[in-house]
């Protein structure tokens, strides 16, 4: 069965920078698309960033375009979220999700259980 694991988040300051990780492992086979999800205490789950299976195409949401950059390298089963120039409303818990095709909305057949990141001002 498929696991995704996030690692990463943590207290920063506003201007600051975190590198996220999603560790992906178990039954992969045809899930391709890696795509970043944030949810804050009383707001509904925001789309993040996807990125195709070979890692040649991504997308971001209009809040995260120029600060965020989703990446991946498969021969280690890792997705990235490298987060610059963090403001306070990107505190949130951060999970990653995987599905078998790249589109918008996303397919998130599997996701990870979350990783806080908060952001200080």
């Amino acid at each position: 069965q498929v696991q995704l694991v996030e690692s990463g988040g943590g207290l920063v300051q506003a201007g600051g920078s975190l590198r996220l990780s999603c560790a992906v492992s178990g039954s992969i086979f045809r899930l391709n698309a890696i795509s970043w999800h944030r949810q804050a205490p009383g707001k509904e789950r925001e789309f993040i960033a996807i990125i195709s299976g070979g890692g040649g195409s991504t997308k971001y949401a209009d809040s995260v375009k120029g600060r965020f950059t989703i990446s991946r390298d498969n021969a280690r089963n890792t997705a990235y979220l490298q987060m610059n120039s963090l403001k306070p409303e990107d505190t949130a818990v951060y999970r990653c999700a995987a599905g078998p095709v790249y589109t918008i909305p996303p397919r998130t057949d599997y996701w990870g259980q979350g990783t806080q990141v908060t952001v200080s001002s």
